[in-house]
């Protein structure tokens, strides 16, 4: 238990953090790229498809989209005409039940534990908000969107940048010293610890993560909450 308050606040990654990074590679990004040619087909003339597809010109002018998305999606691009097409896509597979999200078993247990208790629980992800929300809302035990106060994705800014953490601390409306930031990503958790943010790395085997040597380190989210004096599920 440590001699501080346990944090107000948990900010979570998703990829290698509470989600599998092999589901979102293995399983979203292979969905959405053998669909990619027929959705365009059927909307691009529906008014946000028209947006991103105008914004996609902008960034790569007079490129093909079709061709463009593609290559953007071999190269895993954080733009947000990519992650707001796919975020479609997925959306029309969660809804048919073609897809289900995964979470490691450690996951929704513990993050009902924490919002139970009254911790506020956030997410920010270079993944689209619209895609974190189908995440959480197509879970395997149901929908757990409740679950999550604020979804935050990179229109706050880069996860590798100080900045962009304080701007979602005054987004909560928080004392940056009362979040807890939990990643798999060292660069990201350097970033948030020089916002102000506690932070912690998740650690997992499956995912192949290397524990850094700069910030605290857990395999699961039980042994966040045992580091941190969050509550654990019963």
């Amino acid at each position: 238990m440590p001699d501080t308050a346990p944090p107000a606040v948990v900010l979570l990654d998703i990829e290698g953090t509470i989600a599998p990074i092999s589901f979102v590679h293995d399983v979203l990004f292979p969905y959405a790229r053998v669909r990619l040619a027929r959705f365009l087909a059927s909307h691009a003339s529906e008014p946000d498809i028209v947006a991103a597809l105008a914004e996609l010109d902008r960034i790569t002018p007079g490129a093909p989209p079709l061709e463009t998305l593609l290559a953007l999606m071999d190269r895993d691009a954080k733009l947000a005409p990519l992650k707001h097409i796919q975020g479609r896509i997925w959306a029309q597979g969660f809804a048919d039940g073609a897809l289900t999200s995964d979470f490691y078993a450690d996951v929704l247990p513990t993050l009902q534990a924490w919002h139970d208790a009254g911790t506020t629980l956030a997410v920010y992800s270079s993944g689209s908000e619209q895609a974190q929300r189908l995440l959480f809302r197509h879970s395997p035990a149901g929908d757990r969107l409740s679950l999550i106060s604020e979804f935050f994705d990179t229109r706050m800014g880069p996860k590798r940048e100080a900045a962009s953490y304080a701007a979602i601390a005054r987004s909560l409306a928080a004392p940056a010293g009362s979040i807890l930031f939990l990643s798999d990503v060292d660069a990201e958790l350097t970033a948030a610890a020089a916002a102000g943010f506690a932070v912690c790395q998740l650690v997992r085997p499956a995912d192949g993560t290397l524990a850094g040597t700069t910030h605290p380190h857990a395999a699961n989210l039980t042994s966040v909450a045992r580091q941190f004096g969050l509550s654990q599920p019963q």
